[in-house]
């Protein structure tokens, strides 16, 4: 069985814009909170593509890995992920070419297939809309732009060819779990909002690995939402402002990220509480111990080959707690 002392830690950032704030506002701690991460040794550090939400900055994904790369040293940052759908492979290969160049050996690119918006939003993005059977396609094409220069290309990415840049491939169902084990690839899976697909995509993707020049195992990443605290009545205290943003999603009218309460119970009915309840239900809320041991147990059922960890915590300083109680429990 893993411990957990022996997997590396992440970090899952949406850069959240506060009630009352502003992207420039959640940019800056965003930043702080990676140079934080990497003190504190976070393995990588990665950002997620969402579109038109006005609680969510990580719209132009690759520019705030720029961003955040530039304000750190040594820790992996990448996209968690890019939508590939959203794109044209070529500039995909282009923008992460270009990071590559300018910070060696440290950026990821991970892959999604969902649009990250309404469906507006992403005809929009795309002027059509594309279908899972486009993506294997896709990334076949985005891949090949990252080989070595072959004579003869018409179509090049400068910056990009012959560079490494890992490619991973993000699920919450049994998709890309099935595609990333058929190519040998790193399989990252979004625990943190699909955890009733969890086991499933996890077994499926490890029955389905085929070794390749990437890879001779399986490698999973499983994302899980912490609130750590002194307390666990604090740390449920924090953990309700990622519940009212969701109950915003399940009503249709996204916003911003507002301050956490004390009880929840006026601002959801039922059905509300139950949708939200069962969609961040893997969540691990508590105090110290308590962290540490749902963690492990998470580490149990999965086999996670690493955790990567999202919380979506209001107060800036209760968010740095919370990753640092993480960072302290991990190893002691």
């Amino acid at each position: 069985m893993k411990q957990l002392k022996d997997i590396p830690r992440s970090i899952l950032d949406l850069s959240p814009i506060q009630v009352g704030g502003t992207a420039a506002d959640a940019f800056r701690r965003t930043l702080d909170l990676a140079q934080h991460a990497e003190a504190w040794g976070y393995h990588r550090f990665w950002l997620a593509e969402h579109h038109g939400m006005p609680g969510i900055a990580s719209a132009a994904t690759a520019v705030v890995i720029g961003y955040v790369a530039a304000g750190t040293q040594k820790m992996r940052i990448g996209s968690g992920g890019i939508m590939l759908s959203n794109h044209a492979p070529l500039v995909i290969a282009e923008q992460f070419g270009t990071l590559e160049s300018m910070y060696p050996g440290r950026i990821d690119l991970g892959l999604g297939r969902a649009p990250g918006s309404n469906q507006p939003t992403a005809r929009a993005l795309r002027r059509s809309l594309q279908t899972d059977d486009e993506f294997p396609q896709q990334l076949a094409e985005l891949r090949s732009f990252f080989q070595p220069r072959a004579e003869g290309l018409r179509v090049r990415a400068v910056p990009g060819e012959g560079l490494h840049v890992p490619i991973w491939l993000l699920g919450s169902s049994d998709f890309s779990a099935q595609l990333a084990g058929h190519l040998g690839l790193p399989f990252a899976f979004a625990g943190q909002f699909s955890p009733a697909y969890m086991d499933a995509a996890l077994t499926l993707y490890r029955q389905t690995f085929k070794p390749s020049d990437v890879l001779d195992r399986p490698y999973a990443m499983v994302g899980v939402n912490v609130f750590a605290a002194e307390s666990e009545d604090e740390a449920h205290f924090l953990s309700t402002s990622q519940q009212q943003m969701h109950v915003n999603l399940v009503r249709g009218i996204p916003g911003q990220m507002p301050p956490p309460v004390h009880s929840m119970e006026s601002l959801w009915s039922p059905h509300e509480q139950a949708s939200v309840e069962a969609t961040l239900r893997a969540s691990i809320i508590g105090d110290p111990t308590m962290v540490k041991q749902q963690l492990q147990a998470f580490v149990d059922r999965t086999q996670a080959d690493e955790l990567i960890i999202n919380s979506m915590i209001f107060d800036h300083a209760a968010r740095l707690h919370s990753y640092r109680i993480v960072a302290e429990v991990w190893h002691g």
